[in-house]
């Protein structure tokens, strides 16, 4: 416990450090102009990295497998349709896109209303497994990435374009209100999982032993995959789609930190979440100018670390 306590005490340690250096560093234009922008995105990061780590960590709970993460069920993918589907109906100066607040709020009631039909109408604690689940939301999520790919060959040039910034995570550009709205959300979340913290402790221990020990177990499971899609469609509406972040960041926790305690877990999978995106935007501005995004660096490592947590499992299972 006393390790763990050490440990989570540098992650904070480095991610104040990352903070301070990319709000202080070289800025230019003015302190006053500069320093609430930076600030406004690091704010943006934090939301963004904690309820991502939040989200990951509890979902690989209730599968039993760290591969899994909440993208699987096809919600980064509802995005991607709900934006496509605007501009190829309604255009990139329409309502829908140059009001940033009916957009954002779309974009999350949309994917939240997706992820409870899906579990409303898969989710059957005595009729379906979690992974045929799983495995259809993977199927879904398939389906609607070429749909979107199919509408995007048949939009405009210029739409086309207006559209990909979109589609990648941005921190750039966020609006301070959207911010304020996601915390309040992330934050409302965060309290009801606070309160079922120890549950998920127990939950660990599987479907039957936590049964046993008075966990009602399929209904915190439901509770459990919406507060997820939450926590997702908040952070993929407030600064777009990065797909294997909580993969790293949970695992990197699990790795990290040797404890059963989900509060130790989520904690120090928001602190590493907050150094990689922090860390990452301070790369992305300075060192590569801002001739690359972080989403297309954090996917680029991800697909690799997602390739030997694979081999690792095969590994370990033969």
């Amino acid at each position: 416990m006393r390790s763990n306590t050490k440990k989570l005490i540098i992650l904070a340690v480095i991610a104040i450090i990352s903070i301070l250096l990319y709000a202080f560093y070289d800025i230019k234009g003015g302190f006053d102009y500069a320093f609430p922008r930076r600030m406004m995105r690091v704010g943006a990061m934090v939301v963004t990295g904690f309820a991502i780590a939040y989200s990951t960590v509890v979902f690989q709970t209730i599968t039993r497998n760290r591969i899994l993460t909440p993208s699987i069920m096809g919600i980064d993918s509802m995005y991607e349709v709900v934006q496509t589907l605007i501009f190829f109906f309604a255009g990139s100066l329409s309502v829908w896109v140059v009001n940033q607040y009916l957009n954002f709020a779309t974009s999350i009631v949309v994917m939240v209303l997706f992820a409870l039909l899906l579990y409303r109408f898969l989710f059957r604690a005595d009729k379906y497994p979690i992974y045929l689940m799983l495995l259809i939301g993977m199927i879904i999520g398939t389906l609607l990435g070429s749909l979107v790919t199919f509408l995007q060959v048949l939009i405009d040039p210029i739409e086309f374009l207006s559209l990909q910034n979109r589609l990648f995570a941005s921190f750039t550009n966020i609006k301070v209100e959207l911010l304020y709205i996601s915390m309040g959300i992330i934050i409302i979340a965060f309290i009801y999982g606070y309160r079922i913290m120890s549950q998920l402790d127990v939950m660990s221990l599987g479907r039957e032993n936590a049964i046993n020990l008075g966990i009602n177990y399929d209904r915190l499971v439901m509770n459990i995959l919406v507060l997820s899609s939450v926590l997702i469609a908040t952070s993929t509406a407030l600064v777009g789609p990065i797909t294997f972040f909580g993969l790293i960041v949970a695992n990197l926790s699990y790795q990290f930190l040797v404890t059963y305690k989900h509060s130790i877990h989520i904690l120090g999978a928001g602190l590493i979440s907050v150094i990689a995106l922090v860390g990452g935007q301070f790369v992305v501005e300075h060192i590569f100018e801002m001739k690359t995004t972080l989403s297309v660096i954090i996917n680029f490592i991800g697909g690799i670390y997602f390739i030997y947590l694979l081999l690792k499992e095969s590994r370990a299972a033969g």
